[in-house]
């Protein structure tokens, strides 16, 4: 058997792509790596062992080209890396199954739509009894029936990009213009997480790893603390069992001294999940296990405690 990935935007996934490396041969099973990006110069095109140039997402040849690569390559399952690609690949994952026999990682189409809207984010978790920083309406603001600190992010943000903590009026006025389509909450003040949630192709969650953020760069962890904390994964394994996601999730979230904030979730691997997989929640096993037909159940076997300390690495052409 041979079950080959296809990675989608790998971009500078290096991690990502070392991880299935590692698991196939662990399991001792043949898998063919396949990269696509747009651009060329990717970095983790040059750890796999085939690699494609793709149109931009937005081409109408985009679906069409990675399925004929998929046709090409035999791909099992297809792995998308990027925020802006989970909507087009949730709209197309049936029809690229039919078309080439390739799964794709990706949760329905309703549960993206969700995720990649961070008010509708809100609402479903505020709907569903999660604690989140409250949302600061446009009335609010013209009547001044807010407290600073405040903060702002674009509506379908990704990586952590535009958002800014807001401690005056000069600043409210600056980046309600700075930021595209902002939404406003107020500022949850506390230690950061990002929760690492696996379930299987069907929803039933099998992992949930939080993380302390101890220190991070564009919205990516760079120093993180695994941490067996109770009250994170049972709001993980509840916030698993509402969306009943494909694959990998996380979530961003803040705690306070009132409780647990939820920030955002995100329908995709982290870039900090490598983490998690060297704490013992492989994630790339699991995912070989699964297209092996294996049934997995939910556990904990992880490290408490396991630090990692991520740096910069480089490929030379």
């Amino acid at each position: 058997m041979e079950l080959n990935i296809l990675f989608s935007s790998v971009g500078r996934r290096v991690e990502l792509v070392k991880a299935f490396r590692d698991a196939s041969n662990e399991l001792k099973i043949k898998s063919k790596l396949i990269g696509v990006d747009m651009d060329e110069l990717a970095p983790a095109l040059n750890f796999v062992d085939k690699k494609y140039k793709v149109p931009q997402l937005s081409s109408e040849q985009f679906i069409p080209k990675i399925i004929d690569i998929c046709k090409k390559e035999n791909i099992s399952i297809i792995i998308p890396t990027l925020d802006t690609e989970l909507l087009i690949y949730s709209k197309n994952k049936e029809f690229i199954q039919n078309e080439c026999g390739a799964k794709v990682m990706v949760s329905d189409e309703n549960i993206i739509s969700i995720i990649r809207n961070k008010v509708k984010t809100y609402e479903f978790l505020k709907r569903n009894d999660f604690k989140v920083p409250k949302l600061i309406k446009e009335t609010e603001i013209l009547n001044k029936k807010f407290k600073f600190p405040l903060f702002i992010k674009p509506l379908d943000g990704s990586s952590s990009i535009n958002n800014f903590k807001i401690n005056n009026e000069r600043e409210l006025e600056f980046f309600k213009e700075y930021v595209s389509n902002p939404m406003i909450q107020e500022f949850s003040d506390g230690q950061e997480y990002c929760v690492d949630v696996f379930c299987d192709f069907k929803g039933n969650v099998i992992t949930v790893v939080p993380k302390i953020r101890i220190a991070h760069r564009g919205g990516e962890i760079t120093k993180a603390k695994v941490v067996k904390d109770r009250e994170l994964i049972e709001i993980g394994r509840k916030l698993a069992n509402l969306l009943k996601p494909c694959g990998e999730i996380n979530f961003d979230c803040i705690k306070t001294k009132e409780g647990v904030d939820i920030i955002e979730i995100n329908g995709r691997f982290a870039g900090g999940s490598p983490i998690s997989f060297k704490a013992g929640a492989n994630s790339p096993k699991k995912i070989y296990q699964l297209l092996m037909n294996e049934e997995l159940q939910y556990n904990e076997d992880f490290e408490d405690g396991f630090i990692a300390l991520r740096f910069d690495d480089a490929v030379y052409i």
